[in-house]
């Protein structure tokens, strides 16, 4: 043979080994249902790595479909909002799992950028947390990533983007709360507590004003949203991963901020307190004009612009709202 016939020998087998290589390193459909199904079991959210990313998401065949989130959970990481969301994205995970544990054509999986940062880099992603929907067949849309600065990110709202892309309808199921039943629990022990100590002098409990103040609080609670905090678990704050702004208003309808139902709880108290004093001027009739009138104006000023500051909260909440008094 010639020296030529020994060069082209060593690349066939070169190439055939390089070949045979590849087919072995790369998982079967098989195989990598039967390692997804046996992670799933084990835990709702797949941890992502080079090796998973590249045999489970990016290589075919594949007959299933990833939602994927990208986050930064390190504390060296400055992403308030990466936590928050995580935990919603596993309650969406681990309700599906109990809802449908042997459905084969859907997992969850995540990516942290210090575990996995050359994946950050190869979908050029440069914010978190970022939430992309893995379609079974055909390319990654622009419809697969979900928007959260529009829908929020709580659990349902995920749950409903993963039904738009996916058609699989999960309920969320979230783990029940004891902290609530307990606080209330012992907050009437010490309000019985409280009774008993009191038990030969309970006039306070026939004073209107107490009790007055007491429902005020209640529905002040109630109306700027605090049962929906309780429900959700929302940040406090929410910093824009692009501009880096910190935002106490939410700008969706779908979603709040705590910082945002403290905001709105006291426009309405100084509303109330204005309307208070409105009335107090009204009623005391042969009172001194000059304490009716200080009443009168500052009941109006508080009303005025706090019931401003209200629409004004409303308007950055519903975009093109047409109606603004006093701020825009």
């Amino acid at each position: 043979m010639t020296r030529s016939s020994y060069m082209l020998a060593i690349a066939l087998v070169a190439f055939a080994t390089l070949a045979i290589a590849q087919r072995g390193s790369s998982l079967t459909l098989e195989e990598k249902v039967k390692n997804l199904q046996e992670w799933l079991y084990k835990r709702p959210v797949i941890n992502m790595n080079g090796d998973r990313w590249k045999n489970l998401v990016r290589t075919s065949p594949r007959n299933y479909s990833m939602i994927v989130m990208f986050t930064a959970l390190s504390a060296g990481v400055n992403c308030p909002i990466c936590k928050p969301a995580y935990d919603e994205f596993y309650v969406l995970a681990n309700s599906f799992r109990y809802t449908y544990p042997e459905l084969k054509s859907l997992y969850f999986a995540v990516v942290d950028y210090e575990e996995a940062p050359d994946i950050f880099q190869q979908l050029n992603l440069n914010t978190a947390p970022v939430l992309y929907h893995f379609p079974a067949k055909g390319n990654k849309k622009r419809q697969d990533q979900m928007d959260f600065q529009r829908y929020g990110i709580d659990a349902d709202a995920m749950a409903r983007f993963v039904q738009e892309r996916t058609d699989i309808n999960i309920r969320v199921l979230r783990p029940p709360n004891y902290a609530g039943p307990a606080v209330i629990m012992l907050l009437a022990m010490l309000v019985l507590g409280l009774l008993y100590m009191r038990r030969n002098n309970l006039e306070f409990l026939y004073n209107r004003t107490c009790w007055a103040l007491i429902c005020l609080g209640i529905v002040f609670a109630f109306m700027s949203g605090q049962m929906w905090n309780h429900i959700r678990s929302p940040p406090f704050i929410m910093t824009n991963p692009q501009t880096r702004e910190t935002s106490v208003i939410h700008g969706s309808t779908q979603f709040q901020l705590v910082a945002e139902t403290y905001i709105v709880a006291v426009l309405y108290a100084a509303v109330t307190v204005g309307m208070i004093l409105l009335n107090e001027a009204a009623d005391n009739e042969k009172g001194d004009s000059g304490k009716r009138r200080v009443f009168v104006f500052l009941g109006l000023g508080l009303v005025v612009v706090f019931f401003s500051l209200l629409i004004s909260v409303f308007r950055a909440k519903y975009q093109g709202y047409p109606y603004s008094f006093l701020f825009h």
